[in-house]
């Protein structure tokens, strides 16, 4: 892998437990903002919004079934990873909303969340 891959949840999902209801992911929600804030900066790294069903073809692909929880940022091989980076063999990740946003900001130039 050769750039940073951000997974968010599609918004205005629909949960079948709930019929006739969009929803939206509170951990991704800020993210998407800070996404949003620079649409320049987007460029720097992919961005694949899936379905909130399970289960996520691409996480499971990327990681593996027990961890397809979103957001994920899947860390680019070419660049160090931060030290509190999670590791499942040669893949590296953050799954911490707090900290997808900071490595956002460190490793792709989007502006400080305040």
């Amino acid at each position: 892998m050769s750039r940073d891959l951000l997974l968010l949840l599609e918004p205005g999902f629909a949960d079948p437990r709930y019929p006739g209801e969009r929803f939206s992911c509170p951990d991704g929600a800020p993210i998407e903002g800070l996404l949003a804030s620079d649409p320049s900066r987007v460029e720097r790294l992919d961005v694949k919004r899936l379905p909130f069903e399970r289960p996520r073809e691409v996480v499971v692909d990327m990681l593996d079934a027990e961890h397809q929880g979103l957001p994920v940022l899947v860390l680019d091989d070419d660049q160090p990873a931060p030290a509190d980076a999670q590791t499942l063999g040669e893949r590296r990740f953050v799954t911490d909303p707090r900290r997808i946003l900071e490595l956002l900001v460190e490793r792709h130039g989007f502006p400080k969340v305040h």
